[in-house]
Parts: structure tokens; C-alpha cells; sequence
């Protein structure tokens, strides 16, 4: 048997809600710093690569961010027939931003991220998502995005609130002030998509978010994705339209793009809203 040399066992630990803990095998500490948000540190890890954490929370991985960034993006941008403007709230990772651009259709991405240390951060250590916020289809406002939504005259086919979860700068990014001033700016026939929380760990969360809003839009729904990284492994996004349905008024994604995907596929698409009982029991109420 062959013995290991001895040494120091670094270990980054996330502890969730107080009821989950999670270990990562750790290299070394890229970066961190305390801004005036959040505490931000990025990671190099044994497995996962270099990962984001936001106070202690693991926001984004090298290793599996694309699942993520993939079923926040390919699946509004496969049901609207013609987007041609597309707003991020958050998202300061870039991914999601990376994931929109792949479409030439669209002429403009507006993203809106309030911490300026997480674009700084991931612009230095995790090139994997940030690679496209220099794009010049991209317009990136360091600002608040409820501050946005609520004094913007621009109207937004496709909008995207990629945020943490809901606490420090987050939050107000689950309340109906927020989600009234989204469709508000949007087109006639425009897709939302929300981070969605766990229906294991934040059920209250989702019932708040779909109740939202099914008062301001006609087409509410939610579908689920899994990945390797975030506490408890089912996670989920809020859908909702002025009018398209998420499986009815799906078309194919264009051949340039789907080739370059990971995971999202049209049976991925129409999968993810086949919710498991429980969570759905719990949900449907809302699903217009």
C-alpha cells in the first residue's frame, strides 16, 4: 500500500441553512475580499476546480457551472420566437451573459450586477464564465437591479435574474416590488426565468416566488435541473410569460448553437417541467 506524505489537509466548508455541511478538497485561495455586500472568495479546488463562493455560499463551479447557465438561458431563449433584447439581474459570474451570446439574433444583453468584486473576481480567476463580459453586444451596469427595472424606458424580450440565494444583497430580488418592475419593462410576448431555490430546502421560497408571479404574468411554471455542487442536489427555476408556454411554444435551438452545449437539449427541455409529486403538490396552485 502506498503511503501518503504527510502535510496539511485543506479542507473549504460550506454550511447551509444551518442543517447542511459540504467539503471541498482545497489547493489554495485565489481570492477574497470583503466588499461592501458580501464576503467573496474564489477557490482552487482538488475536483471541482476554481469555485465562487458569496459569504460562504457556493455560487459557481469550473467543473459543473454549465448546467446551470444552460437551463438559465436555452430554455426562455427556445420558446420566444424572436428575441432581440435580453436583461441579466446578477449573474456577475458571466455566465449566464457567455450563454445569451452564443445567440447572433440578439442585439443587446444588458447586465446588472450591484458587486463590482464579484465581476472582478471571476474576470481574474474563473475565465470559464467571465470570457464574453468584454463582448460589445454586452452593456454592463455595476448597480442595484431593482433600482434598474423601476426607472428603465428599454422593454426586454427575455429577462434572466440570476441571483444568490435570498439574503444580503439578494434579497429584494424575491419580492413583488422587484417582479413588477420586470413586467413592467418587458415586450408583449416576453420569458422570465428566476433562480428558484431547492424544493427540498426552500419550498416557502418557491410557493412566494410562483405566487408572485402568477399575479403579474399570464404563463407561470417551473422546471428542475441537478448538478454536482449546490446542498441537496434538486434545484429549480421560475418560469413565466405574457403569453408563451414553455413546452407548447418551444422551437429548436439553431445548429450553432445546440453544438456547443453541454447539457440542454430539447428532451432536457421538456423533462425538467415534469416535477416529482411532492413538489409539485406544492406548486401547481400557481402554474398558469
Amino acid at each position: 500500500m502506498k503511503k501518503e506524505k504527510p502535510g496539511i489537509d485543506l479542507w473549504t466548508t460550506e454550511h447551509y441553512e444551518g442543517v447542511l455541511k459540504l467539503g471541498y478538497k482545497t489547493k489554495e485561495t485565489l481570492y477574497s475580499k470583503e466588499s461592501d455586500f458580501q464576503k467573496i472568495d474564489v477557490v482552487d479546488t482538488e475536483y471541482l476546480g476554481k469555485v465562487l463562493f458569496n459569504d460562504g455560499l457556493l455560487m459557481t463551479s469550473e467543473r459543473d457551472e454549465f448546467v446551470y447557465h444552460e437551463m438559465i438561458v436555452h430554455v426562455p431563449m427556445s420558446v420566444h420566437p424572436n428575441p432581440k433584447k435580453a436583461l441579466i439581474i446578477g449573474g456577475g459570474d458571466g455566465g449566464t451573459a457567455r450563454e445569451l451570446l452564443k445567440y447572433g439574433s440578439l442585439e443587446k444583453v444588458v447586465m446588472v450586477e450591484i458587486d463590482p468584486c464579484v465581476v472582478e473576481a471571476c474576470k481574474e480567476h474563473i475565465k470559464v464564465t467571465s470570457c464574453e463580459l468584454e463582448n460589445p453586444r454586452l452593456e454592463l451596469r455595476i448597480e442595484d437591479g431593482v433600482k434598474y427595472v423601476a426607472e428603465t424606458n428599454e422593454k426586454f424580450d427575455i429577462v434572466i435574474v440570476d441571483s444568490t440565494e435570498p439574503i444580503g444583497p439578494a434579497t429584494p430580488l424575491f419580492g413583488k416590488n422587484f417582479y413588477s418592475g420586470i413586467a413592467a419593462c418587458t415586450t408583449d410576448n416576453a420569458v422570465v426565468v428566476s433562480q428558484c431555490e431547492s424544493p427540498f430546502l426552500n419550498p416557502e421560497m418557491q410557493e412566494k416566488l410562483l405566487s408572485i408571479k402568477a399575479d403579474l404574468f399570464d404563463k407561470v411554471s417551473m422546471y428542475n435541473y441537478s448538478n454536482m455542487t449546490y446542498p441537496a442536489g434538486l434545484w429549480s427555476f421560475s418560469y413565466a410569460s405574457k403569453g408563451l408556454d414553455p413546452i407548447l411554444d418551444t422551437k429548436p435551438l439553431p445548429p450553432e448553437v445546440l453544438e456547443k452545449l453541454k447539457y440542454y437539449n430539447q428532451g432536457i427541455h421538456k423533462g425538467a417541467f415534469a416535477l416529482p409529486q411532492f413538489q409539485k403538490k406544492k406548486v401547481q396552485q400557481y402554474f398558469k
